[in-house]
């Protein structure tokens, strides 16, 4: 199952990294394509706001010049009729002239009669009444006229004001269709652009649905050779362990049935006192009698494993939880790889091939009774030999 999952991770990944460069190129596209349709419509929107004001200013214009000329026409009038006054005051201050002559001249002579000086009289205050009267009307008349003519100037400023503005948003509503016409014509550009790229991405995902069912085709044959391999390597260690358990059955009768040599699952444990003095790594004169009689084994054995089988005898060097700080040994790490190399020299002194053995030291690291008692500690301390698959 190991090499089943190693191989599903290891399997090739033809996913081209240019898709997803491509679909985020595509996506990149599209937002720009979205902010200028955005653009174009918020362009199109004050456009239509800006013809609506221009029409209003135009409208205003046109009423402004109707009101104008309405103005000008009441001032004409009004310029009339005060030239008609003023020809009616001439007449008039004439005929009171003539009349103060015509008086005048009755009373030198005294040849008129007091009737007649009478009817002048009245006609002369009767003129005075009537130039009297149209000089207060042209008076009037002239401040009408004043006032019409402060009406036509502030109506003609207005006038020329909206003008003015009209010409303005006239030319910023050119400069805003000028925009708008661009933006359209980026909007085409960038529609041109995409369509490119949907069509370079139909012919990526078509290359990739090959490559998938490619892959398909390929994971089928990798779970396949997994199953197989998995299937052999299950034959493999059955294999091992039935070499494993003749080594240990053979280590069993030839080194007896002692308390301190035992098999634990597929491990066969020596107890660290039946080989090495305490605090020490050099291997005592018995513990080399049961080194030689593991090597002898372990030799006759290998001749029996077929060479398809590559296997490898791994020497563990255990301690217990008791410090230890010696020049030669600083932990119990040192202690423990030291005794796991003393083993595996023996070993290869008896004609034991060095590339089938592995030392390793674990110090007190891992215990096989977490007790604290003499008994405990005394099992914690051990050399453990394991037949493996390399």
């Amino acid at each position: 199952m190991a090499l089943s999952s190693r191989s599903r991770r290891q399997g090739p990944d033809i996913w081209p990294g240019f898709v997803d460069a491509f679909a985020t190129l595509l996506m990149v596209i599209m937002f720009v394509l979205t902010v200028f349709v955005l653009a174009q419509f918020f362009l199109s929107d004050m456009l239509s706001g800006r013809d609506q004001a221009l029409s209003r200013l135009q409208v205003q214009v046109s009423e402004l010049a109707e009101l104008l000329a309405l103005e000008r026409q009441a001032s004409a009038d009004l310029r009339t009729s005060l030239t008609q006054l003023s020809s009616q005051l001439q007449e008039s201050t004439t005929t009171r002239d003539t009349l103060a002559l015509r008086l005048k001249e009755a009373n030198e002579r005294a040849e008129v009669s007091e009737a007649e000086r009478n009817r002048l009289t009245a006609e002369l205050a009767d003129a005075f009444k009537t130039i009297q009267a149209d000089r207060e009307t042209i008076e009037l008349k002239l401040r009408d006229l004043a006032s019409l003519q402060r009406q036509i100037e502030a109506l003609t400023a207005q006038r020329d004001k909206l003008a003015g503005d009209l010409t303005a948003k006239d030319t910023e509503s050119t400069a805003l269709r000028g925009d708008l016409a661009g933006a359209k014509a980026e909007v085409e550009k960038l529609n041109d652009q995409i369509a490119a790229l949907r069509q370079q991405l139909a012919r990526i995902e078509a290359a990739l649905q090959t490559e998938e069912a490619k892959t398909k085709e390929l994971n089928v044959q990798v779970a396949d050779l997994g199953k197989r391999l998995n299937l052999a390597l299950a034959g493999k260690v059955e294999e091992l362990a039935r070499y494993r358990s003749e080594f240990f059955g053979r280590l069993r009768e030839v080194l007896g049935n002692r308390s301190d040599i035992r098999i634990v699952g597929d491990r066969f444990v020596f107890q660290s006192e039946v080989l090495f003095p305490s605090g020490s790594a050099e291997i005592t004169p018995s513990g080399r009698a049961q080194i030689t009689q593991l090597g002898k084994t372990l030799i006759e054995i290998a001749g029996e494993i077929p060479d398809s089988l590559n296997w490898v005898l791994r020497v563990d060097g255990h301690t217990d939880r008791i410090p230890i700080n010696t020049p030669q040994f600083p932990s119990n790490w040192e202690l423990s790889t030291a005794r796991a190399m003393s083993v595996i020299k023996q070993l290869i002194s008896e004609g034991v091939p060095p590339d089938r053995l592995a030392a390793t030291g674990f110090g007190e690291y891992q215990p096989i009774d977490l007790g604290n008692a003499s008994v405990a500690l005394g099992r914690n301390r051990r050399i453990e030999l394991k037949l493996d698959q390399r």
